[in-house]
């Protein structure tokens, strides 16, 4: 299992800001709550550079990642932009030699 970001932000360079409904909001962040459950997202903070989310992942590959980023509804809808950076260890962390 490895680990992974998403930055995902909302592609308001092609959907205005009312495209976002709360309809749509409301079944995104159920969605995400799914996700949360099954432990694909291991967590999720809320961002505003514009609106969006960032999500520590778990998944056996960089697709895996990306396929559970799909199952999103604004993603499906290509309303988000995402982002998904790999994870490794900190080499500050590691022995000095």
């Amino acid at each position: 299992m490895a680990q992974f970001i998403a930055i995902c932000r909302r592609a308001y360079g092609r959907f205005a800001p009312s495209d976002f409904t709360p309809a749509l909001l409301d079944a995104e962040a159920e969605r995400a709550r799914e996700l949360y459950a099954e432990g694909t997202f291991r967590a999720v903070w809320g961002h505003s550079s514009p609106a969006g989310a960032v999500a520590l992942i778990e998944a056996e590959s960089a697709d895996a990642a990306s396929a559970a980023l799909d199952t999103l509804p604004l993603k499906a809808r290509d309303m988000l932009d995402v982002e998904v950076l790999a994870l490794g260890p900190y080499r500050g962390f590691g022995p000095r030699g």
